[in-house]
Formats: C-alpha cells, sequence, structure tokens
C-alpha cells in the first residue's frame, strides 16, 4: 500500500498546504479519502488522471473534504480527452443521498455521472461497520465531528490505514485504529489552542498510544501549527513513529 499526501491543510487557502486530500494506491487500485478544493489538480500532478480513480471516501461534507467533487463529477461528461467508462464508488455516513440532492439541485445533471458509473455507498453514523470492495476490506466508524462524519480503516493482506477524517478524541477512533500500521490523524490546532471537534498533538498522541498503532502522520494542519512544537506533545503520549504531513509526500506500508 503506497499513501500520498495531496493535502495537508484546512479549509484556509495556502500555496504550501491543500485542502484534504489523500490517496491510497494498493493491488492496482487507486482510492481517494477525501476531496478538498485543488485535489483534482494535484492528482494530475501526481500523474493519476481521473479515469484512474476506483473509490472516494468522505469523511464529512465540509467544503474543505468534498468540493472538488463537483469538477469531479462533471468532468465524467466529457469525450474531449477524457471519457469515463469505469464505474467507481463512493463511501460515505449516513447523508450523502441528501447532501448530493443539494449538489443536483444546484448543478443540475452536469454533476451527475453516466448512468450504471457511480456506486453510492452509505455506512451507519450511529455504529462501526464493515464491508468488502474488493481488493479492499474496509471498515468505518462514527467520530465526534459533524453528525455524518466516520472515520475508515482499508485493509490489505495483513496492511492496514487508518484515516481519522476531522475529529475530536473518542473512543471510537481508538478502537478503529487498533494496531493498524499507519493512522492518519487529524492535528488542526497546536498544543493550547484547542478547537471544539478537533485534535491537538497530545490528544493524537493518546489515541496513537492507546490504539498501539505502528505509524502517526499528523495533518490537517491550520498556519498557527506551522509555528508549533506538535511533536514533544504528541510524543509524550506515543513512543513510535511520528510524522508531520507534507503536500506531495508519499509513505510505503
Amino acid at each position: 500500500m503506497k499513501v500520498t499526501i495531496l493535502g495537508s491543510g484546512t479549509g484556509w487557502p495556502r500555496l504550501e498546504r491543500g485542502a484534504p486530500g489523500y490517496l491510497v494506491q494498493v493491488a492496482g487500485q487507486n482510492i481517494l479519502l477525501d476531496m478538498g478544493p485543488g485535489t483534482v489538480y494535484r492528482l494530475l500532478k501526481c500523474g493519476i488522471s481521473l479515469p484512474d480513480i476506483d473509490g472516494i471516501v468522505l469523511s464529512h461534507f465540509h467544503p474543505d473534504h468534498v468540493t472538488d467533487l463537483i469538477p469531479f463529477f462533471f468532468a465524467s461528461h466529457y469525450a474531449l480527452g477524457y471519457k469515463r467508462e469505469k464505474p467507481f464508488w463512493l463511501l460515505s455516513g449516513e447523508g450523502f443521498k441528501d447532501f448530493y440532492s443539494g449538489l443536483k439541485k444546484a448543478f443540475g445533471h452536469w454533476v451527475e455521472p453516466p448512468e450504471g458509473l457511480l456506486e453510492q455507498i452509505e455506512v451507519s453514523v450511529q455504529y462501526p461497520s464493515a464491508l468488502l470492495l474488493p481488493p479492499l476490506e474496509i471498515r468505518t466508524s462514527p467520530v465526534v465531528h459533524n453528525p455524518e462524519s466516520i472515520a475508515v480503516r482499508l485493509e490489505y493482506q495483513e496492511k492496514s490505514v487508518v484515516y481519522s477524517g476531522d475529529t475530536d478524541f473518542c473512543p471510537s477512533i481508538i478502537d478503529l485504529a487498533q494496531e493498524a500500521d499507519l493512522l492518519i490523524l487529524e492535528c488542526a490546532a497546536p498544543e493550547g489552542a484547542k478547537i471544539p471537534g478537533h485534535l491537538t498533538p497530545s490528544l493524537a498522541g493518546q489515541i496513537a498510544g492507546q490504539a498501539r498503532v505502528k505509524r502517526l502522520i499528523l495533518t490537517h494542519f491550520y498556519p498557527p501549527c506551522d509555528q508549533a512544537d506538535l511533536l514533544t506533545p504528541a510524543k509524550a503520549f506515543f513512543s513510535g513513529e511520528i510524522v508531520l504531513a507534507q503536500d506531495f509526500m508519499t509513505l510505503e506500508v
């Protein structure tokens, strides 16, 4: 499994950090975790074309996590240099159908991929879920942020990647991340500047430590994070490897 950080930032526009987006490549499949503004452009910079995407996971429906769905769907209508023929799936928490209905009211059929290409999968926002989307085994769990918020665990041949999306400290993310090879955790604010619904470095370290993960990536940084010491508070609770995400960073699992 290979993970590429497409955007390590937030909804605050910055040149050095794009909005949330992560590419997981496994067994010939390309899976997107969130699609904030600029994700499509960053995919192209990585040499991945839109028809190459096999699946999309949306952690929740805030603009900084979903905005590039619009150009992604819009592009599926054009045959001049791009013609989408391969089906793809989109996994989210309950509520996507209503959210998508709103997009279609705003943009009409232009955000509807050709019939038969899009498989919509909604999972519970009350309880953990598990499903098979070959070659992956996928588990999800509700987390504390928005009503539709979920975290996701991707497993393939005994390797696992867990992505929190946006979340506050909660037991469900600890349970989902147990002994994961790679845990991608949001860390929106530095120590002493806690934001409701988000993590600080010490809280992220506690989650990683209690879950006994092998490696931790901190990401989703608001600008104050870049002037702060994020590692020391996290290391107080987690003794494993901690990586501070940078755009276009790649990690092998």
